[in-house]
């Protein structure tokens, strides 16, 4: 097909099929998601889904490329807010709609991993073709209901709380949008880096990045400190995902306290996945025994390190 009407597809159902190709762009697509949940209802288990689409590094490529300088550094600059500004910020959202109609958006590759798999599809191939960015993807689940995706510069992001309570951790946007859908897949492709975070994490956008060696993307969560979800030191919030590599002895240890803003993991600078378990579980052991006396005197070798050594995220 080259479609970019959800019903269009009502067409193939029931019918056995067991491949479904769309030629129009994912970009030109105005709902992307139903359109992709359409496309799961047709498709028996295991049937493919296949669709391509211009990334945004493509698009950046083509418009500098086209244009001769410098007109083209100020199309590019003009289209990158329109169309990938304007729609992620509420007070400039509807002007984006309405110009655009919710057309020709501009997603990086990762947000175009992240829809398809929050529609319940799973990788099997990516190809560049001709200029277009293919996806051939296997249905491996119904689409997910119940959590909603996160696109403004706010981040509203499920983690593990005290008692494994599932809280509502908020950050400051320093990954593209449906991020948190393939961290399994980056996991999966790319293991853990020193320090315990995802290695080669290509979610991370340039902006993000700076926001995490400043700090900044952690300042909402002072909202969760206040409503009293975490304590000002204590193990990092995690998620489902992430809490389940660890050993089940320290996960059960992590959700018997509440989690903190400033984490251990400051304090001894670990390496390993190993190296913060032990971190962790040398906190837990002090802070059940002496919870003020221990708080205090991590949160002086946090500020320490932070301070005087340039121990940042990343």
């Amino acid at each position: 097909m080259a479609t970019g009407e959800p019903l269009n597809l009502l067409s193939s159902k029931g019918t056995g099929i067991k491949t479904l190709i769309n030629l129009k762009r994912v970009n030109k697509i105005k709902d992307v998601d139903s359109f992709f949940g359409m496309a799961n209802s047709v498709l028996p288990e295991n049937g493919l889904f296949i669709c391509c689409a211009e990334t945004m590094i493509q698009r950046r490529e083509r418009i500098l490329k086209k244009y001769p300088f410098p007109f083209n550094l100020v199309y590019f600059f003009s289209d990158y807010i329109l169309k990938r500004v304007f729609p992620k910020m509420k007070i400039t959202r509807w002007f984006y709609l309405w110009l655009t109609d919710d057309r020709n958006r501009v997603m990086s590759n990762p947000e175009i991993m992240g829809r398809l798999y929050y529609a319940g599809f799973r990788e099997e191939k990516k190809e560049i073709i001709d200029g277009n960015y293919w996806y051939v993807y296997k249905k491996f689940r119904e689409p997910l209901k119940n959590e909603k995706p996160s696109y403004g510069p706010l981040l509203r992001i499920k983690r593990v709380g005290k008692n494994r309570k599932i809280i509502t951790v908020y950050k400051l946007r320093t990954m593209v949008p449906y991020s948190e859908f393939i961290q399994d897949y980056v996991y999966t492709h790319n293991s853990l880096k020193e320090g315990g975070k995802f290695n080669k994490d290509f979610r991370i956008t340039r902006l993000g990045g700076l926001l995490r060696k400043m700090w900044l993307d952690e300042v909402p969560m002072i909202w969760n400190l206040l409503k009293g979800e975490i304590k000002l030191v204590g193990v990092r919030p995690l998620s489902p995902h992430y809490l389940s590599l660890y050993d089940k002895d320290l996960q059960e240890m992590r959700c018997s306290i509440k989690p903190g803003l400033l984490p251990p993991f400051y304090a001894d600078c670990p390496e390993s996945l190993d190296d913060i378990m032990e971190s962790e579980k040398k906190y837990i052991e002090q802070y059940k025994k002496h919870p003020f006396r221990t708080d205090v005197k991590y949160f002086f070798r946090i500020m320490k390190n932070i301070i005087f050594h340039g121990k940042r995220s990343s």
